[in-house]
């Protein structure tokens, strides 16, 4: 009763506080950031919450005050997972919350495409229209002749592979858009933007410090989160 009573307060006070979004990259701790804020009083829009508002399908629409507009969003503070880290949505963000905080965990690109080929067996992860779209296997996805009738759908099908042939085409994407998100807020927003190695065993208390909480010391928390994604 008393945890419900205390998440009810902070959903309510969200409604009037600054938004944090972490933008990881997918399998770069975006699990566990939202344990982190959870366990220290925040109110957390995860994937579930996403999955649930199609929020991942509202922004490949283009679509993005449905997402602004609901209930969910507006009534949690912090956000992780898809659609949050997708391409350059970041930028949208950051101008229509322009008290908005950023979060980008980083790891070895090589055990990145690691977590991404182990998460789903070799196979792509979640619908493989918005996949080929976002790591930019596009002309894979139209050569293989794939349902077109179903591109804007919600449907978690993993029809692309994910091997060795493709691991430095996916490392190269992920470092280059690390690369272009800290250019970003170098430009316009430095102090906006954390910025950590998921390997750092401080980042969490870094962390704390960025948005004004006081985390203890030996604080540690590793949510390896292997749900099917969009």
């Amino acid at each position: 009763m008393i945890n419900k009573v205390m998440d009810y307060k902070n959903r309510v006070l969200a409604i009037f506080k600054p938004k944090i979004f972490c933008i990881s990259f997918q399998r770069t701790g975006t699990t566990s950031v939202g344990v982190f804020f959870k366990e220290h009083g925040y109110a957390v829009g995860s994937y579930g919450v996403s999955k649930k508002n199609d929020w991942t399908l509202s922004w490949f629409k283009g679509d993005y005050e449905k997402i602004f507009n609901s209930f969910d969003f507006k009534t949690n503070q912090v956000f992780e997972d898809d659609p949050w880290w997708c391409l350059s949505f970041y930028k949208v963000l950051f101008h229509r919350f322009p008290k908005a905080k950023f979060i980008l965990l980083e790891r070895d690109s090589d055990k990145w495409y690691d977590s991404m080929v182990n998460h789903s067996n070799g196979k792509i992860l979640g619908n493989t229209y918005r996949h080929s779209k976002t790591y930019r296997r596009e002309n894979e996805f139209y050569d293989a002749n794939f349902n077109v009738d179903k591109l804007y759908s919600r449907d978690i099908d993993n029809l692309l592979l994910l091997t060795e042939d493709q691991r430095e085409h996916y490392k190269n994407l992920y470092e280059l858009r690390i690369r272009e998100v800290k250019e970003f807020f170098n430009q316009f927003g430095s102090d906006r933007l954390f910025t950590s190695s998921l390997e750092n065993p401080k980042k969490w208390n870094e962390l704390g410090a960025f948005v004004g909480i006081k985390v203890a010391a030996d604080y540690e928390v590793h949510a390896n989160n292997t749900a099917a994604r969009k």
